[in-house]
Parts: structure tokens; sequence; C-alpha cells
């Protein structure tokens, strides 16, 4: 568990579970990022953490397997419901979410704390809008949830 208390604003974030997208987030075409697996790995001691995706490239179960976390996929057509049906199954207030797609909006909006990453495929200003705070990376986005003083700072009023 991840417990953030956000000064000024009355608002303590309890986070048991962390969503993550694929494509754009955690993977550029269909290629894992440098430095992911090891933060990863220190964030499976804390949260249960899920792979949403299409699976455009086709590069999910791998990924999913060599980062020990659990793939869900996502329909191609209607994967941004999809990703919100499953928030919604879990405590939402309780989890984190990081994406960049378009499909992601609605489960960022939703999330108890949600991080638009802008990578080398870009970031879907809907996406964005509905993100509490935006990153320059996955590994950024990461290491605020390793390091929660940065979400502290950045969310502060």
């Amino acid at each position: 568990m991840i417990k953030i208390s956000i000064p000024g604003r009355q608002l303590t974030l309890v986070l048991d579970t962390l969503l993550l997208d694929l494509n754009g987030t955690l993977a550029v075409d269909g290629i894992l990022l440098e430095g992911v697996k090891e933060r990863i790995e220190v964030l499976r001691d804390k949260v249960k953490i899920y792979l949403l995706t299409a699976d455009t490239f086709g590069a999910a179960r791998g990924i999913a397997e060599e980062l020990d976390i659990e793939l869900l996929k996502v329909g191609p057509e209607d994967g941004g419901q999809d990703k919100l049906d499953m928030l919604n199954t879990l405590q939402g207030e309780n989890c984190a979410a990081v994406g960049n797609g378009y499909n992601d909006r609605l489960m960022l909006a939703a999330a108890g704390l949600s991080i638009a990453v802008i990578e080398g495929e870009g970031c879907s200003v809907k996406a964005l809008q509905a993100s509490d705070i935006a990153v320059r990376s996955i590994n950024d986005a990461l290491d605020l949830l390793i390091n929660p003083l940065r979400t502290i700072a950045t969310l502060r009023s």
C-alpha cells in the first residue's frame, strides 16, 4: 500500500492497486522501455499491478510475464470503457492509473491518482486533461509512486 497525504487539500490517497497502459506508456512500438522492470519490482511489494492493453503490437503477454504482473486485454474498439470497467471492479479511489492514450481517459478521470505519460508515441490531449499529473516518461511516473514526497510536492495546495 502507498499512502500519500496531500497538504492543504484534506486529501489522503491510499493506493493498493496500479493500472498501467502498455503502448505509449510502458512501451514504445511494443518494446518495453529501459528502467521499467526495476521500478515495477519495487512497486510489486506495495501494490497489485495490472497491465491493461488492446495489445496493438502483440507484445503484451511477454511484457506482462517479464514484469510478473497480471495482463488484462481490452477491446480494440471500446478499450476505454473496458479499462473503466476494470477500475470500477476495484475500489477506484484506491487505484493509481498511468496512461497516455485516448482510450485511457475514462480510467484516468476515475482513478484516485492519475498520471499521464508523454513518451515517444505522444499523449492524447483528452488523457492529459483527465489526469492529476503529467510526466515526460514512464520512469518519472513510477518514481512518483516509489517516492511519494514528489507526488505531494506536485499536488499540494
